[in-house]
């Protein structure tokens, strides 16, 4: 009862929000509502008042905008409803794709105080500088740019110990006070609002929206503990430790800690920036080409991805490097989903409609009693339009949102380890389009995939995988010999036990017999004694 008074006096300060901006519209679409949001949706208008005119916005504008005003957990509710054209529809898509965290920065002592708090020592003996103006807020954290001394050698003929000491620039991100209770707060209704959704929409319920909850529970998890943000750059700098054309920043886990990370600072030019980027004299098709090949790396490679590929979070070095900053959103995919991905796009962007078809039935994506040749004819009408278009027109992101729109009559359920990954595909995909409008995303990963998919979908990667399949089971041998052993063993005891149980039992069935033999001949002793003393009193 606490629980449903809580979320919905909450419900009710997002309805009025939504109210505000004219974003109620999507509750004219749903079929049985309850009674109380039947009232909540005629009564909320009252509430908007006032409020800015905005009827020259499109739908999907009018809801960005509410939902940057009620704050970061929902701007990532709309970033995860930007990739379900299906759910909202392609309109839609693209105006939430356009979401950006923008909030005003906290004071400057508040992220004193965070960075004291955590690493225990005081500002000034953490850092040379700090500059107390941050350089970028979002709905999360802030970045500061700050100096550290470092002592580094510097040997000469007369001292080769000799060190020196020197300012190395580096930026810290401070989680924003209270991100913690908000988001908490917010998804104790987003689990609400999709039990409720699932109960009285039946249709909905192959979204599994309890289940896309889950997954930004995840995200914010790691989002809003920025040791782990750490791990993740480091270990996606380890998988890219000998590609010379992208970076990562490097983490100082001495003034890392939970709600403050300091990294190495970027030097470069933000992608976003083209203008900037040509007078640099960076070759732009390259970046294109550049930002879809790491990006295929990530996924197809490496299984763990950057899934917050946008304008902003990349930079390019002097030196025509790519480096990627913001890990807070990370995406990992099994070995399993990444053939399917792999195999799936091949069908289709080789026309193989058959084969796309039959990948989704082996993946358990469509149900198993739904018709192959159906499905097959569905992945016509949706790789036909779009293939069929000149080279330079093909939109790998395009044919993915497309294929989410037959999921409901295939009763196809929602697979949230997709989610990111379409997402961000879409996102790198239109990084690449916006440095060369002509880049075919295809042509840009044809070279990347095809060598993945000889390595890891090819004859001789079959046979590695039954050889490495044999290998695990030969080192399994010991311990299957020693487990053979042992339940011989054991077995052999309960052997012995149960014969050893059986000569006691024969034992004892010997005893009472001998008893049962001694207490005759005493009973017989005894009545003959007996009759004897009967007839001589006679």
């Amino acid at each position: 009862m606490i629980r449903t008074i809580n979320n919905s006096l909450r419900l009710l300060f997002v309805a009025r929000t939504l109210a505000r901006h004219d974003a109620l519209f999507f509750l004219d679409n749903i079929d049985r509502l309850p009674f109380y949001l039947v009232v909540l949706r005629k009564i909320m208008p009252v509430f908007a008042l006032g409020a800015t005119k905005s009827k020259n916005l499109r739908d999907g504008e009018r809801l960005a905008n509410a939902l940057q005003d009620l704050g970061p957990s929902f701007i990532k509710l709309g970033q995860a409803l930007s990739v379900r054209a299906d759910l909202i529809g392609e309109e839609m898509v693209l105006d939430l794709g356009n979401l950006r965290d923008r909030l005003p920065p906290f004071p400057f002592e508040k992220a004193r105080e965070t960075i004291e708090y955590e690493l225990q020592t005081p500002l000034d003996e953490l850092y040379a500088e700090f500059n107390p103006e941050p350089v970028a807020a979002a709905s999360i954290a802030q970045v500061h740019f700050a100096k550290v001394r470092e002592t580094v050698p510097a040997p000469t003929d007369e001292d080769p110990d000799a060190t020196e000491e020197i300012l190395r620039d580096v930026a810290v991100k401070i989680l924003r006070p209270g991100i913690e209770d908000a988001f908490e707060r917010d998804l104790r209704l987003f689990y609400w609002l999709a039990e409720l959704t699932e109960r009285y929409q039946p249709n909905f319920r192959r979204l599994r929206l309890t289940k896309i909850v889950d997954i930004m529970a995840d995200s914010v998890e790691l989002e809003i503990n920025l040791r782990l943000e750490a791990a993740a750059a480091s270990e996606m700098a380890e998988n890219f430790a000998e590609d010379p054309e992208f970076d990562v920043p490097e983490i100082d886990w001495q003034r890392t800690a939970q709600r403050v990370m300091t990294q190495s600072r970027i030097d470069g030019i933000s992608i976003s920036n083209k203008a900037e980027l040509i007078a640099a004299g960076h070759d732009l098709n390259a970046l294109a080409d550049n930002v879809i090949r790491v990006f295929l790396h990530q996924v197809l490679r490496d299984g763990f991805f950057h899934a917050d590929m946008h304008h902003g979070n990349l930079f390019v070095t002097a030196d025509g490097r790519l480096v990627a900053v913001d890990f807070g959103i990370m995406g990992r995919m099994s070995r399993e989903t990444r053939l399917f991905m792999a195999e799936m796009l091949h069908a289709f962007l080789t026309r193989d409609y058959w084969r796309a078809a039959e990948v989704h039935f082996e993946a358990g994506y469509v149900p198993k009693h739904k018709s192959l040749p159906s499905f097959a004819q569905a992945c016509r009408s949706i790789g036909e339009p779009i293939l069929g278009r000149p080279v330079n027109e093909i939109s790998i992101a395009r044919l993915l949102v497309q294929l989410f729109q037959v999921t409901e009559t295939f009763e196809m359920e929602t697979q949230p380890q997709l989610l990111l990954l379409q997402k961000t595909m879409v996102t790198a995909e239109g990084v690449a389009q916006s440095l060369n409008s002509e880049i075919n995303f295809w042509e840009s990963a044809s070279p990347t995939v095809a060598h993945w998919m000889r390595e890891n979908m090819g004859v001789e990667a079959h046979a590695a995988e039954v050889v490495k399949d044999g290998m695990a089971l030969l080192r399994k041998i010991p311990a299957i010999v020693t487990k053979a052993d042992g339940l011989l063993a054991e077995l052999d005891a309960r052997e012995k036990a149960l014969k050893q149980d059986a000569q006691n039992e024969e034992a004892n069935m010997a005893a009472e017999r001998h008893n049962r033999a001694g207490y005759l001949v005493g009973g017989v002793f005894l009545g003959a004694v007996a009759a004897y003393l009967l007839m001589l009193s006679i």
